[in-house]
């Protein structure tokens, strides 16, 4: 019975959480200059440059550095506009 609760408990819990920070990994490799970001405080800016730890990014008139584990997700990837995003949709 206990070993039962300890796979539900994999399944449940460990697994998705697993998941979620492969996908998290592969979104701050895949930041790129120009890119439109989304931080977890909710600052939408766009990325000037990228170091190994952190992003200097640009939100209205401020420029600022973030780490880049703040990053929550890319809104919009440099190079295509909203035009080619709802054709290829």
């Amino acid at each position: 019975m206990i070993a039962i609760m300890f796979v539900m408990l994999y399944f449940v819990l460990l697994r998705p959480q697993q998941k979620k920070a492969k996908q998290q990994e592969a979104l701050l490799k895949a930041i790129r200059p120009g890119d439109k970001i989304v931080t977890n405080s909710g600052i939408v800016a766009v990325v000037i440059s990228v170091k190994e730890k952190t992003l200097s990014v640009r939100s209205a008139d401020a420029k600022l550095e973030i780490t880049k584990g703040a990053v929550a997700e890319i809104t919009e990837r440099s190079g295509e506009s909203s035009e080619s995003k709802s054709v290829a949709s």
